[in-house]
């Protein structure tokens, strides 16, 4: 009887415990599926607005990179055009010297590019607009400003006696202290060291020059000194590095500015049969 009683208390307890730890493996079910229906989505959505943000802001970063390397880009472009269009002119000069014997006056005006009828017998004169329309040529550089043209004033008129005529066109540049040096010619163009018979120029994008519309251009620069001598210049002529430093020697600066080369005139006009 007490061996009965004793087998009864055991599986008693046994039963106990296993309801005991059923309730154990409940309540930790329970717990989990809890833990499961927990919301995140405050979570996931700080961390797609911050996403966001990133996007926008790498957006707006890529934007402004575009924009200003795009700048830079046309800028070059724009440089690089006008460059091109100064060696056509020079080309054209050449070529009309060789058929006529000599190189062309300036243009009318700013707005008219047919070749002066007037003679000009002055350096200041011979200084003025590219004939574009009796070269048949592009007028104007790549910022609508009309091409500027200096010619040695001896040099427009036929027949060309290359014994004794004298070009008179100086070049200068800064060198890397900013000193002034020559670049085409000498302080005094004689026959034996001659100077340049012609310039054509660009006034640049910046501050002086006069559009194609024929309206001359502000100066919106202070200590420019050598584009302001560019633009009044008749016999001196500046050719350097560009530069948008008001520091610099000279100023800002960023005329395109190519000579006419007196060897490769002589040599074209003799070919022509041009020079007496």
């Amino acid at each position: 009887m007490a061996a009965c009683t004793k087998r009864a208390a055991e599986r008693s307890g046994c039963a106990g415990a296993q309801t005991a730890r059923h309730g154990a493996c409940a309540g930790s079910a329970g717990a989990q599926d809890t833990l499961r229906r927990v919301p995140w989505r405050p979570a996931r959505q700080g961390g797609a607005a911050l996403l966001l943000l990133l996007a926008v802001a790498g957006l707006g970063a890529a934007t402004l990179l575009i924009s200003v390397f795009g700048k830079q880009n046309l800028e070059a472009l724009r440089e690089r055009r006008t460059q091109a269009r100064l060696a056509q002119a020079s080309d054209a000069l050449v070529g009309f010297a060789a058929q006529h014997g000599r190189l062309p006056r300036p243009a009318v005006s700013a707005t008219d590019g047919r070749e002066s009828a007037e003679p000009c017998d002055s350096e200041a004169a011979c200084s003025g607009f590219l004939p574009w329309v009796a070269l048949a040529v592009e007028g104007a550089d790549s910022w609508g400003k009309v091409l500027r043209y200096s010619v040695t004033p001896e040099y427009t008129r036929a027949p060309l006696l290359r014994i004794s005529a004298v070009a008179t066109k100086r070049v200068q540049t800064r060198d890397g202290h900013g000193n002034l040096v020559y670049a085409v010619g000498h302080d005094v163009c004689l026959l034996y060291a001659q100077c340049a018979p012609a310039v054509v120029f660009s006034q640049g994008r910046n501050n002086l020059g006069t559009s194609v519309a024929g309206v001359a251009q502000a100066n919106g620069a202070q200590g420019n000194v050598d584009e302001q001598g560019n633009d009044g210049a008749v016999l001196s002529f500046m050719q350097r590095a560009a530069s948008d430093n008001p520091a610099a020697p000279g100023g800002v600066f960023d005329d395109l500015l190519l000579p006419l080369a007196l060897p490769t005139l002589y040599e074209r006009m003799a070919t022509a049969r041009a020079l007496p």
